[in-house]
């Protein structure tokens, strides 16, 4: 299904502060299913910004919301030039305070508030909605799925970093017991966040609690392959992602307005 989209730049108001955000829907008024996407480290931009209508035009209603909303609106740092080594190193370098505003704890009341005001607009479906993230997006997407049990009935991981790792209380595969979304984990075989331990870790929690997941490992990717404004970008994992992610979508939800 592909429809046209509507797009807007919308404020949302939280405790500590107002998070700028993207919403799209699918144009004609109608309610659909929500999905909650999580942003990488580089932030919300022109590139999320079409990732973002991409899935509202396969019938969902889609709120991104700038979660490091603490340290600025969106762009907090501008990109950096990706063929540049240097320019790469000191915008992770600057990003550290931005990342470290955004506590463990903080993280998740924020997502209890984006989900309340994703359910509350007119353009969702009353219900659970979904959770989906990128990168550093992905971990807190399945953290998400895990503190806010039956509000989320799907979540999705792509190329999600430090997802089992032990000595990492608010690791989510911690939490896989409060899991009760289908799950959908997608890495990278080159990505070093995401080692065979971690994975294998994650997989046997997940198997323990009985989650409903796929976890799959996508060949000659690395961290970030969705993301086409950087250099490790793929464009046939992009797209098989995005099949995916929406298989996920369509089994937990009927995809169709009200």
């Amino acid at each position: 299904m592909t429809s046209s989209v509507a797009f807007e730049q919308i404020d949302l108001s939280l405790p500590e502060g107002t998070a700028d955000a993207y919403f799209a829907h699918p144009d004609g008024g109608a309610r659909h299913p929500g999905v909650l996407f999580f942003m990488d480290a580089y932030g919300l931009r022109p590139w999320l910004r079409e990732m973002v209508e991409t899935i509202a035009g396969h019938g969902y209603s889609v709120l991104a919301p700038n979660i490091f909303y603490r340290s600025g609106r969106a762009p907090v740092l501008p990109m950096p030039d990706q063929s540049n080594a240097d320019a790469h190193a000191a915008f992770f370098a600057a990003l550290g305070p931005v990342r470290a505003a955004l506590t463990s704890a903080k993280a998740i009341q924020d997502a209890d508030v984006y989900l309340s005001q994703l359910t509350a607009s007119e353009f969702v479906t009353p219900g659970a909605v979904a959770a989906i993230g990128y990168c550093m997006g992905g971990r807190l997407a399945l953290r998400t799925a895990a503190a806010f049990g039956d509000r989320v009935a799907a979540a999705a991981s792509f190329h999600g970093g430090h997802l089992a790792a032990v000595d990492q209380p608010d690791s989510p595969h911690h939490a896989a017991a409060d899991i009760t979304a289908e799950l959908l984990i997608v890495h990278a075989d080159q990505d070093g966040s995401a080692p065979p331990d971690q994975i294998a870790r994650l997989e046997a929690a997940l198997d323990t609690a009985n989650v409903r997941y796929t976890s799959v490992l996508y060949p000659d990717a690395e961290h970030g392959f969705t993301m086409r404004d950087t250099a490790v970008f793929r464009e046939d994992a992009y797209q098989r992602h995005l099949r995916d992610l929406f298989a996920l979508l369509d089994r937990a939800f009927p995809a169709t307005a009200e």
